[in-house]
């Protein structure tokens, strides 16, 4: 059971990135960005090739950077070229795939076996002990949780979280809504770069196919956070992604531990969760509304 604690703690840490850019994206900006797929992806390649070239650190860095053009090119589709926001993601995540090949060397996985990782350099420190993985990953995790939140509170996160709300009131009050659309983009797609980064290094490989269905993972994160927490403020939006992220892969851990559900329909169970979780909120609704209406016939009847 503590190897299922440790394991949903890291892997919870590091997803949760996704989590937290999705919160930017669909909540905040209320943009559906579906480049998150190819974005993973392409954060993961840029900072495992760096990584085999003996740059664990810069491969961070890099990777973030090409996530946020990845969410400059989204943006650009969407406000300059009038693409609707689900086809321009759409779009450039299908752009993406070939540009992950370029950068892994057309090959279809690049592998970290015996190279010096951010994990393996931050294990000879000794800070964290056998939980080294989990303090790493959970200090960016919470340091950039920090800085989302700092930053929505800004003159420009200000400005974002308005265009999310109403647009036309934010033209109305001559703030370009296109530049704060791009920053938006770019910041959500750079996190969710930067988790790819982060999980290329921890798994020592990136593999082409590695972010298949992560937007499903990451919103059904973000949503079961939600579901505990609420999202009535950005503190609470950002935490819910943390919490929602190590919630998901206690049950992810679980269920292989246990074997309760096949290895292939993990991603049934994921559809599952995040459907469930979706409509738990007109679930409730409508048995409260089903209480009071047989509340309201038992007075009825007993007058």
């Amino acid at each position: 059971m503590l190897y299922i604690l440790q394991t949903a703690l890291e892997l919870g840490f590091l997803y949760a990135l996704v989590a937290m850019a999705l919160f930017l994206s669909y909540r905040v900006l209320d943009i559906a960005d579906l480049t998150t797929d190819g974005c993973f992806v392409l954060g993961a390649a840029v900072s495992v090739t760096m990584a085999a070239a003996g740059h664990p650190f810069l491969g961070i860095i890099a990777a973030m950077a090409a996530g946020s053009c990845a969410g400059f090119i989204t943006a650009f589709l969407q406000t300059r070229l009038g693409v609707p926001p689900i086809l321009a993601g759409i779009v450039t995540n299908t752009g993406l795939y070939t540009i992950n090949l370029m950068v892994m060397g057309w090959s279809s996985n690049v592998s970290l076996l015996k190279t010096e990782t951010i994990f393996t350099i931050f294990e000879t420190t000794g800070i964290g002990g056998k939980w080294y993985e989990v303090v790493l990953a959970g200090s960016i995790t919470i340091l950039m949780g920090i800085f989302l939140v700092l930053f929505l509170g800004t003159r420009l996160g200000l400005s974002i979280r308005a265009t999310g709300n109403n647009i036309r009131m934010v033209r109305a009050s001559s703030i370009n809504p296109t530049f704060t659309i791009t920053v938006g983009l770019c910041i959500a797609n750079a996190l969710t770069a930067l988790s790819g980064a982060m999980v290329g290094q921890y798994q020592n490989t990136a593999d082409i196919n590695g972010g298949t269905g992560i937007v499903v993972i990451g919103l059904a994160c973000l949503i079961i956070g939600e579901t505990v927490l609420g999202r009535k403020t950005i503190i609470k939006g950002a935490i819910a992604a943390v919490i929602g992220s190590v919630i998901y892969r206690f049950i992810y851990a679980i269920v292989l531990y246990t074997k309760v559900v096949p290895v292939q329909g993990l991603k049934l169970l994921t559809a599952i969760v995040v459907g469930v979780a979706i409509a738990a909120p007109t679930i409730k609704n409508w048995f409260l509304f089903q209480r009071r209406k047989y509340a309201a016939m038992r007075r009825k009847g007993g007058r």
